[in-house]
């Protein structure tokens, strides 16, 4: 099941607006895997927003965005695809899986490669020079889309590199901007790639702990868990990527090539979703339950303390871990450094928070194993907007001028 939160080509509204529910796409009989919206080209008059959905059921649904009516259902995989993506300018989406399969608006297979891998396709991104990377496993593999030509009427895709830096499965993987995009792993390592030569930009092993360097074995030992240093998703800007690494959230300078903030235990449990928000601010959404709200602030001090979690220690009670003295470093690193604060708990479910849309005009929106939707308004601007309805609704009656 699939409720629609957002109308093709319009402005959000229903739920992101008032909490109504716009449309019930009903259709898979396993888990939703992958979402993505296809919209219409630009020069074509006919302005029709298609929604893809992929399934555990080994199916991928083409959905009008209208009128929530299915279009077709394509069902010859021979796997769970994992991953979509659309290449606008080619007019063309992509489904990952065992294989890579390329799609054109009429849902006609142009071309697919062999079996890659039992594991499947994890994640993908369009890159420069129609291009795209894709994680399979531990590596990375760059493929090259082939449109026709006078030459040849036919699409095909090409294997043209296969990176193999990381020493553990890719977990996330996202542009950064047009000229370089991020991976990382389950043991914690971030690599930012080149995406015009597909060389390493950068690599942080430790960049779920920006203590002293240890060596390997120091490192593991350090957490109980693996889960505890995979890097479960990123978001960027054009300064910093924000990193989900277990409980903890990591501010990574993209200039520096170092971790400028952290807070180790953000949350109680794996984080599972970050986004940024306007004004240096960050969101998470956790298994434990919580979302957060946080803010990036420089800072004189090379790490932030862990935050305190739970609802006692909000209000100054309980026991809080202070971290250690760090070394002194550079005066140069100090004067540079943020911390993360925490500035909202957002406390209404039950269970593990999957995700969240963020829209700026009407709030948030979260979706929770506990089956609850929520939407989330800023209570300060929702005040505001209040207040100048009501003059405004004065001013039309003239109240407004006899209270004057």
């Amino acid at each position: 099941m699939l409720r629609w939160l957002i109308g093709g080509g319009r402005e959000p509204q229903g739920l992101a607006e008032t909490g109504e529910k716009l449309l019930e796409l009903n259709g898979h009989t396993q888990k939703i895997t992958a979402i993505i919206t296809f919209p219409s080209l630009e020069s074509c008059e006919e302005k029709n927003q298609l929604i893809l959905t992929a399934s555990a059921d080994r199916t991928v649904i083409v959905w009008d965005s209208d009128t929530g009516r299915q279009v077709q259902r394509i069902l010859c995989f021979q796997s769970t695809v994992k991953c979509l993506t659309v290449l606008q300018r080619l007019d063309v989406w992509l489904s990952g899986g065992n294989d890579l399969c390329v799609w054109n608006r009429k849902l006609d297979l142009l071309c697919k490669t062999s079996h890659l891998s039992d594991t499947g396709i994890s994640a993908l991104v369009e890159i420069p020079k129609n291009c795209v990377v894709a994680a399979v496993g531990k590596e990375l593999i760059i493929f090259r889309l082939v449109a026709p030509t006078e030459g040849s009427l036919e699409w095909d895709i090409l294997e043209i590199k296969h990176l193999l830096d990381h020493q553990d499965n890719i977990l996330s993987l996202i542009n950064v901007n047009d000229l370089s995009f991020v991976t990382g792993s389950h043991i914690g390592e971030l690599i930012i790639w080149d995406a015009l030569d597909w060389t390493m930009q950068a690599y942080e092993r430790n960049f779920w702990d920006p203590s002293p360097q240890l060596d390997t074995q120091q490192e593991i030992k350090l957490c109980q868990k693996s889960n505890d240093i995979s890097i479960h998703h990123f978001t960027c800007d054009e300064e910093n990527v924000f990193a989900a690494v277990g409980r903890g959230l990591y501010v990574y300078n993209l200039q520096m090539k170092r971790v400028i903030a952290c807070q180790k235990t953000a949350h109680d449990s794996n984080v599972l979703h970050i986004a940024k928000l306007p004004n240096r601010q960050l969101i998470s959404c956790s298994e434990d339950g919580s979302v957060r709200i946080w803010e990036l602030r420089e800072k004189q001090q090379l790490a932030a303390e862990p935050v305190p979690t739970g609802f006692f220690n909000m209000w100054g009670f309980g026991r809080v871990n202070k971290q250690a003295s760090q070394p002194v470093k550079k005066q140069q690193e100090n004067a540079t450094s943020c911390s993360l604060e925490l500035i909202g708990d957002l406390i209404g479910h039950s269970s593990s928070v999957e995700m969240f849309l963020y829209f700026e005009d009407h709030g948030l929106v979260t979706c929770s194993a506990d089956h609850l939707i929520i939407l989330w308004k800023n209570g300060e601007r929702e005040s505001g907007l209040r207040s100048l309805r009501l003059f405004q609704k004065l001013e039309e009656n003239g109240d407004l001028y006899l209270a004057v």
